[in-house]
């Protein structure tokens, strides 16, 4: 199990980023949530299989998306962190 918390800048905010991220992250089988920053970024929170959340950060850095992926993503940071017990589901913050 990994946990990662991924920071994405761009235009990413009011245009359903958010809500496309949790259908990735479902489809990919992991728990956490995405929520809007102060900031204009969105945080996503990722846990599970280190190649599920491997592969959501490939999701959110594909550029150009062949996903359809909304918004526009300019840069994607990633930080690694040790897993939280009771997480489930992935929520829409």
């Amino acid at each position: 199990m990994e946990r990662a918390l991924i920071f994405v800048r761009g235009r990413v905010q009011g245009v359903g980023f958010r809500w496309w991220t949790r259908a990735r992250a479902l489809e990919l089988g992991l728990v956490g949530h995405a929520r809007n920053l102060p900031d204009g970024r969105v945080e996503v929170c990722a846990q599970g299989d280190p190649e599920s959340v491997a592969a959501l950060v490939d999701l959110l850095r594909e550029d150009p998306s062949f996903r359809s992926r909304p918004g526009h993503v300019a840069g994607v940071t990633v930080q690694r962190h040790p897993v939280r017990e009771g997480l489930t589901g992935f929520a829409e913050r």
